[in-house]
């Protein structure tokens, strides 16, 4: 029996939400560059969730629907507050919580299409004040309630800091939530999608999903590229400590990726925004080292940025916290996952897998008194 390490190249299903052609991402079809150009985040949900572009009634009606289920329970809050809060890791603060959301929905094992797309509804309306609500709890704040008067990206960022966000934030965002939207069959996405095929409910599904992203090879590379540029500190350091890492065989993050050979498309636009906005906010030694680091890297190893490496200075420079990268990419993905999930649902096979067995055979039994 033939093995593949990884699953990497096997094709597991059929899927119409992302594609990954010739190293260029696209959405139901729509280039990832035009997307994150000209999109809003909430068309991109649609999108997804649809498989096609939304008009202004049905954009306006989907706005309005994540505005009326952004709240949470006060109850589920106050569960919030006994979490030690300040001794874990956010994302596992967000696994947590997105399951309780799941006790506190009666239609939760309800399972016909219209109830499960309210369910996505909710959670995708949920997720970003349950990051932002952890965020200002674990400082000793209370949490922002949302505004239904702005849009996805501005109400996180208010959410997040208690003011309305300036217009360059609040494009560098929804350009973030943007591109981290789906990304085909992803280890998270596979995880949720194994998850529902048994007809497990959604919120388990994205609860499945959440401790897939926790793991550093998959959701954590942001977060480790700021602590790199941290080390780093200066200009004049980047080599050194480049090369060091090199002479070691030590994983770089932010470089490389599993099915991009050429680059990944998604990082030029926020290289772009980077540079944007660390000269707004008087660090563009940022920008300037993350520069270096990748002409070094392509030149010394042939490697080239993927999407993680320059969202870490966008989000440094929008003033999250750098242990939140992680929990902000799920608040984007939530979109894909969940249209994974309504997709497997609608055409649904128990996903089975074999292994090949590699240990011993034939043994024969020892009674324990005489091992």
């Amino acid at each position: 029996m033939a093995v593949t390490k990884g699953l990497e190249g096997v094709i597991a299903t059929t899927s119409s939400i992302s594609s990954i052609i010739d190293d260029s991402l696209a959405y139901v079809g729509y280039d990832i560059d035009v997307l994150a150009e000209q999109s809003s985040f909430e068309e991109v949900i649609y999108l997804l969730w649809h498989q096609k572009l939304p008009n202004d009634t049905e954009l306006a009606k989907l706005k309005q629907e994540l505005a009326d289920n952004a709240e949470l329970p006060v109850s589920l809050i106050e569960q919030m507050k006994l979490m030690p809060l300040n001794k874990v890791h956010p994302m596992a603060v967000l696994r947590s919580t997105v399951s309780l959301l799941g006790a506190y929905d009666e239609s939760a094992d309800v399972m016909d299409s219209e109830t499960n797309y309210l369910k996505a509804v909710r959670l995708q309306a949920k997720m970003p004040t349950i990051v932002t609500a952890f965020s200002r709890l674990r400082k000793g704040l209370d949490p922002i309630s949302p505004r239904k008067d702005l849009g996805f990206a501005a109400n996180f960022l208010y959410m997040l800091n208690g003011q309305e966000p300036e217009d360059i934030a609040i494009e560098a965002f929804n350009k973030a939530l943007v591109l981290h939207a789906d990304h085909e069959l992803n280890a998270s996405t596979f995880t949720a999608r194994v998850c529902v095929a048994t007809l497990s409910d959604v919120y388990s599904g994205i609860t499945s999903a959440i401790g897939a992203l926790k793991g550093p090879l998959h959701g954590g590379a942001n977060e480790a590229v700021m602590k790199m540029l941290t080390e780093i500190g200066s200009i004049d350091n980047v080599e050194p400590y480049i090369r060091e890492k090199i002479a070691n065989k030590e994983k770089i993050m932010g470089f490389g990726h599993r099915v991009y050979r050429k680059g990944d498309p998604r990082a030029k636009h926020l290289k772009e925004m980077a540079r944007k906005l660390t000269q707004l906010t008087g660090e563009p030694q940022l920008y300037e080292m993350s520069i270096k680091i990748e002409t070094m890297l392509k030149e010394e190893k042939n490697l080239v940025p993927n999407v993680d490496f320059f969202s870490a200075s966008v989000y440094h420079s929008l003033g999250i916290d750098h242990d939140l990268f992680t929990p902000i990419f799920a608040v984007s993905r939530v979109s894909g996952w969940l249209a994974h999930i309504l997709e497997q649902y609608e055409n649904n096979r128990l996903i089975r897998p074999r292994a090949d067995y590699v240990g011993p055979e034939r043994l024969e039994y020892v009674p324990v008194n005489k091992r």
